[in-house]
């Protein structure tokens, strides 16, 4: 390769739920993409977020965790979503907790190492831990475990290492011109980044178990010309009537707080007036229905 000609390439960033790899993407692309939780499998799609300067493109790839048990559709979707997106790629990146390994990190690993390309580990969280001379043993025992080509300690939440895996990034990009058009951030339609605003506000305000048996789907998507803003309708999918009530809240105050936190997210997101309004709808067994999986746009072929 020669050092000055211009590198673009897809990075498939993986690991199992909740190590936070829509963080660590958020922090790559310099902006909010992905939406976030602290409760694992908040990621469900696959999503395209591109970084443009004069000498590199990157196109990282934000997957669902890779998990076990996958015991309805959804969830089976969702892993073929993240094994998918290691087919195409020109690096890897696995991101792994600090100090914690399980069987879901070694089945990501094994699913890694079958791939013809360069595997980097990205070992997450290390602001928890003030002594870094700890880590030690754990970076020797992901060594022992997953033959990578480099590992990059670092923090997604106070950005500590990001340059340095942006660093080891480039240089395993190939010499080719730009994918995506200069000025493209993501491969997803703001209609979608819609639906998972509304998601995330879910997620976050919701109990243990009621944000797993919830979906958005956006029915109105319209700019008024009149009003000077746009229009945005959503649908919030259930699978139970008692479901329904909890997201509703009582005297609706739930939905209001969801409602109001995800319009102040889409205004910054659009740069203009919102008018959101949502409604809730049961839908029974809509996450174990792979006719309404597809129709919901939970494809992984998409």
């Amino acid at each position: 390769m020669t050092d000055n000609a211009y590198r673009a390439g897809f990075v498939a960033v993986v690991g199992r739920p909740n190590v936070g790899k829509s963080t660590l993407m958020n922090r790559l692309i310099g902006q909010k993409l992905s939406i976030t939780s602290p409760k694992p499998q908040t990621t469900r799609h696959r999503i395209h977020g591109v970084v443009t300067n004069e000498q590199t493109q990157i196109v990282y790839v934000d997957t669902p965790g890779m998990h076990l048990g996958a015991e309805k559709s959804l969830n089976r979707m969702m892993n073929r979503t993240a094994s998918g997106a290691l087919s195409g790629v020109d690096v890897i990146v696995m991101v792994v907790e600090a100090d914690r390994w399980t069987r879901e990190d070694e089945a990501v690993a094994e699913k890694c190492e079958h791939q013809a390309i360069p595997l980097i580990i990205a070992v997450n969280k290390i602001d928890l831990f003030p002594d870094k001379y700890a880590l030690l043993p754990f970076l020797e025992k992901i060594g022992k475990k997953v033959r990578y080509d480099e590992i990059i300690p670092l923090s997604a939440y106070n950005q500590s290492g990001i340059k340095t895996l942006q660093e080891a990034l480039t240089a395993r990009l190939p010499e080719q011109p730009m994918i995506f058009p200069e000025e493209t951030l993501t491969d997803r339609s703001t209609r979608f980044l819609a639906s998972e605003i509304i998601r995330e506000k879910l997620m976050r305000l919701l109990g243990a178990e009621v944000p797993y048996g919830v979906t958005v789907e956006i029915e109105r998507f319209q700019w008024d010309d009149e009003a000077d803003r746009w229009e945005i309708h959503g649908l919030i999918l259930v699978e139970r009537p008692g479901q329904k009530m909890i997201v509703i809240g009582k005297k609706g105050q739930l939905i209001k707080q969801v409602g109001i936190q995800a319009r102040k997210d889409m205004m910054h997101l659009m740069d203009a007036r919102v008018h959101l309004e949502l409604w809730v709808k049961v839908k029974e067994n809509w996450a174990d229905d792979d006719r309404a999986l597809a129709s919901l746009g939970y494809d992984p072929d998409v």
